[in-house]
Order: structure tokens, then sequence, then C-alpha cells
């Protein structure tokens, strides 16, 4: 097994609003990548930012998740893969909160393969999410926290999974994202 971390951290700004809570076929989106992630993993870490306050309302009906505040959100995301890395105890996930389609099947997968960092691939395009070896952690949050998370993975070895899960590579951006999502 691993721990995730999920990030949900940000702004929202091309949608105006916080995107991780809009419902999604009956919840909110960011407990689709909550409920993906959770058989998986022995930990499951979202670290919030902005909207602290209202993830952490929502999250009360998904107790087992650990909440992890970055009160560094503004200086970036890499920031945020710090603050949830001090939880993790074994190989973890970084992902972020609004990948609502990646399939359990994909996680599963990634868990099987042994790597320093691992990617999926679909169709010849890497998306979501990176799994990090372990052994990995102290050096990560070594790293200062003006650099990010390429800088980092630039310096070891990745390798690349090929997965049939066009989910990897779907992220909400945008209201028109959101509205493209399948029924």
């Amino acid at each position: 097994m691993a721990d995730v971390i999920i990030l949900a951290g940000g702004l929202s700004r091309r949608v105006g609003k916080n995107k991780l809570v809009l419902p999604y076929r009956g919840k909110p989106l960011l407990y689709h990548v909550i409920d993906t992630f959770s058989p998986f993993v022995d930990h499951v870490i979202v670290v919030t930012g902005h909207y602290h306050q209202e993830l952490k309302e929502i999250l009360h009906e998904r107790p087992f998740v650990q909440i992890a505040y970055n009160p560094m959100y503004e200086q970036g995301m890499f920031t945020s893969i710090q603050c949830g890395a001090k939880y993790v105890e074994g190989d973890f996930f970084i992902i972020p909160g609004d990948y609502p389609l990646i399939r359990s099947e994909t996680i599963q997968a990634m868990l099987e393969v042994q790597a320093e960092m691992l990617v999926p691939r679909y169709r010849g395009i890497k998306g979501h999410p990176l799994k990090v070896m372990g052994d990995l952690k102290e050096e990560l949050l070594s790293e200062p926290s003006t650099s990010n998370l390429k800088v980092f993975r630039d310096r070891h070895r990745v390798e690349i999974l090929d997965v049939d899960d066009e989910g990897i590579l779907k992220d909400i951006d945008t209201c028109a994202d959101y509205q493209a999502l399948p029924e």
C-alpha cells in the first residue's frame, strides 16, 4: 500500500469559486478523488489552503481523511506537496483534487510497479497521479519551498506506465471543463 496527497489548496481562479465542492454525480468533486484512492492507500491526506474552512466542513463526511492546512499555499503548489509529504509513511501518490475521472484500475496498476517515480501515460500523453518512492520523502522536504515538482522530479529516474485511462488527463480548470464532465 501507499499514501496519497490530494492537493486542494488553490484559489480556483478560472472557475471563480471553490471547484472542489461543486456537485458531480451526487457528491462534491473532491470526493471522487478521495473515493478512488481510499481503497488502495493507508492514508489520505488532503492539503488545504485558500478554501480551508469550506473543505474542512465537507470533509467531516470522510473522517478517515487527514486534513493538512498549508499556510503558504499562495507561494505555489510545491509548498502544498511539501506540507502533505510531512504526513506520508511510505510510497505516496501526488494528485490535484480536480481529477475526478481517474479509474481505480490505474491506481492498482501503479501500485504494482516499483520505481523512484512513476507517471501514467494515456495515448502518448503523461498525466496524473505521480507516484513517489517513500525513500525520497526527506529529500523532497529539504528542497527549497521556492522550487517546484518538475525540478525535483527531473533529478530522479521517472518511469512511465501506459494505461487505458483518459481520466489521468482530465482536470477541471474552467467552468467549461466542469460542464463537459460525463453524466
